[in-house]
């Protein structure tokens, strides 16, 4: 795609700790428009939409700000079809990670109405599959992948135009070490597809994301939705629930590159950056430079380095 589209989406309503609403501008310090433009791309920067403020209250029947979090992922749903629609490629740059809600409704909604397959890739350390039933805390940050796949209130799971969003089979999970004891039992009852550290560990990150990208086609729509935390907080510190022994700068890396190779990515979410709690921008800065990577940066010339049919089945 030649146009990328920026959204900014600058709320914490959905997270535990404050300060994930400063993401976005940190993110434009670090300079994510221009790192996009050397690229050859055209950059629209949407700047940020305005939503509810974060009320700071406790959860109400499970859910913590269900109406705050409603709104920001209606917002953000609206502007992201809106831009696919277009042909551009968007990003959100959040904000926590509740706002994967709209996006990836949006996402949804666009491959239904242009018939493409949908594959999700969620990097995070965390599998975000709390419902009001289990969930230890109320907060929604900690729910969208169930709320799209159709396990949460009626505000956010029928925000695509159907309930669910997605199945759950189009979700690849990766990075994850820190899982609430429900949320264990749920994933695995409904068959989400996960790649946890100690997978990382045993098998390398190039054999898991060769399985994570395995079953793709020329026509598919592919969604990194990614979570900051997913890194280990000595590479990433600025988020709000780092999470100690996740991915190196290298392993992330090459995840993105991966990702790149295959020449399917359609639309990203960058959340949970946190300059409150980071160390000279340092946490926006390499969430800049795994941007590059998703968008085609490599050190060599890698022509011959694009995936075949059968890597992607095998």
């Amino acid at each position: 795609m030649s146009a990328v589209s920026l959204i900014g989406a600058p709320t914490d309503v959905g997270a535990s700790v404050i300060g994930a609403r400063l993401g976005p501008g940190a993110l434009r310090v670090a300079g994510v428009a221009d790192a996009i433009a050397a690229f050859g791309h055209e950059v629209r920067d949407l700047g940020d939409l305005e939503g509810p403020d974060n009320p700071l209250r406790p959860p109400v029947a499970g859910y913590r700000h269900l109406a705050e979090v409603s709104e920001w992922n209606r917002l953000v749903h609206d502007v992201y079809f809106s831009e696919l629609e277009g042909g551009h490629l968007p990003i959100l740059l959040g904000g926590d990670h509740c706002l994967a809600i709209g996006s990836i409704s949006a996402v949804a909604r666009h491959c239904r109405g242009t018939e493409r397959p949908l594959r999700v890739l969620w990097f995070d350390a965390h599998a975000d599959f709390n419902t009001a039933a289990i969930t230890p805390s109320g907060n929604l940050h900690g729910m969208p992948v169930a709320c799209l796949t159709g396990h949460g209130p009626d505000e956010l799971t029928g925000l695509s135009g159907t309930t669910p969003a997605i199945s759950a089979d189009v979700v690849r999970q990766v990075g994850l070490r820190s899982v609430d004891a429900g949320e264990k039992r749920l994933l695995h009852d409904i068959g989400v597809e996960c790649f946890d550290m100690r997978y990382l560990d045993e098998m390398g990150f190039r054999k898991t994301m060769r399985r994570a990208l395995r079953g793709l086609t020329p026509e598919h729509h592919v969604h990194v939705s990614l979570d900051l935390d997913f890194l280990d907080p000595h590479v990433a510190p600025g988020v709000g629930t780092p999470v100690i022994g996740g991915p190196t700068y290298r392993e992330a890396q090459l995840a993105m590159e991966m990702v790149a190779d295959t020449g399917l990515l359609r639309s990203i979410d960058i959340v949970e950056l946190n300059p409150a709690v980071d160390v000279r921008n340092a946490t926006a800065e390499v969430a800049v430079e795994l941007l590059d990577s998703l968008l085609g940066k490599s050190t060599l010339l890698r022509v011959h380095d694009r995936p075949t049919a059968e890597d992607l089945s095998g």
